[in-house]
C-alpha cells in the first residue's frame, strides 16, 4: 500500500473549479535532476512569492527525481534534507530515480548498470566517485563503494519520502495514476513510472493530478492533470505551479547561459 500524505480534502459535494483550501497556498516543484543552481533559483523565487503575499499557510511539494542526470545530486539532496523555513512546510514525493537508487543499495545490484546509464553515473560522481572506478569493478563492489560514499542522513532523507500528497481538489504524485483505480489501491510502480495510459486519458479523476516525470516543453494543463516536468536537465528550465484558492500560476527559473 502506498504512503499517502494528506493535508485537507475538499468536501466532495462541492462543485465547480478545482481549488485548495482557503488560506492555503501550494507550490509544486518539478523534476530537479541534480541541478543545484536551478533549485536555489527556484527556492528564492518561491520565497519572493511568499513575501509578496505572506498571509497564507504555504506548502512546497517536491515531486521527486531530485537526483541523477545533472551534476549536483549530492548538493541537491544535502540542501533539501536541511531545508527549514518558518514560512512553509516541505513535502517530498518519491520519484522513480530515488526508487532505483535505493533498490540498488538495498540488495538489487543487477539494477546498477541501468541506473548508471540513466543518470546514476552523474549522481555517483557528485558523491566523489570517479566513473572509471565504477566501470572497472564488479557490481557488488561498485554498490558497496556507492553505499559508503553517500552519507547515511542523505539515505534516510530519501527513504522518508511520501508516495503521494493530497490537498483539497489536488493530488500530487511523481508520474501519475492508473485511471479508474482508487488512490489507496494505486501501485507504487504506477505512481512512480506510469506514462500511458495516464497521459492519454481524458477521464476526470477524483482529484486533479499534479505530476512530473514526463517532459513537456512547457507546463501542461490537461483534463484531469497538470504536468510540470519541463526537463530541467536538458532544457535548463525548472518549473513550479502555484495553487492559491482557485488560481493556478506558473513559476519558472532558467539556467544562466
Amino acid at each position: 500500500m502506498n504512503k499517502i500524505a494528506k493535508f485537507w480534502n475538499q468536501d466532495e459535494s462541492r462543485k465547480g473549479q478545482s481549488r485548495v483550501p482557503d488560506g492555503v497556498r501550494v507550490y509544486a516543484v518539478g523534476d530537479i535532476h541534480g541541478h543545484d543552481r536551478l533549485l536555489v533559483a527556484m527556492l528564492r523565487s518561491i520565497e519572493a512569492d511568499i513575501a509578496a503575499s505572506p498571509e497564507a499557510r504555504n506548502i512546497v511539494v517536491f515531486l521527486g527525481d531530485l537526483i541523477d542526470r545533472g551534476p549536483d545530486s549530492a548538493q541537491v539532496v544535502d540542501r533539501l534534507s536541511r531545508l527549514g523555513s518558518d514560512r512553509y512546510r516541505s513535502v517530498f514525493i518519491a520519484g522513480n530515480h530515488e526508487e532505483v537508487l535505493l533498490r540498488v543499495l538495498d540488495g538489487e545490484p543487477s539494477l546498477l548498470r541501468d541506473w548508471l546509464r540513466f543518470g546514476g553515473l552523474q549522481c555517483a560522481e557528485s558523491y566523489g566517485i570517479a566513473a572509471p572506478e565504477l566501470k572497472a569493478t564488479s557490481e557488488e563492489n561498485a554498490v558497496q563503494r556507492i553505499r559508503s560514499a553517500i552519507p547515511e542522513d542523505h539515505l534516510q532523507f530519501l527513504r522518508g519520502f511520501a508516495d503521494s500528497f493530497s490537498v483539497g481538489d489536488y493530488l500530487f504524485v511523481h508520474a501519475g495514476i492508473r485511471p479508474g483505480v482508487p488512490i489507496e489501491q494505486q501501485s507504487l510502480t504506477d505512481l512512480r513510472w506510469i506514462r500511458s495510459p495516464f497521459l492519454e486519458s481524458r477521464d476526470r479523476h477524483p482529484q486533479v493530478v499534479v505530476h512530473g516525470h514526463s517532459i513537456s516543453r512547457d507546463v501542461e494543463f490537461r483534463s484531469g492533470r497538470i504536468g510540470i516536468d519541463t526537463g530541467a536537465y536538458r532544457s535548463g528550465v525548472l518549473s513550479a505551479i502555484v495553487l492559491d484558492g482557485a488560481d493556478q500560476r506558473v513559476l519558472q527559473v532558467r539556467q544562466p547561459t
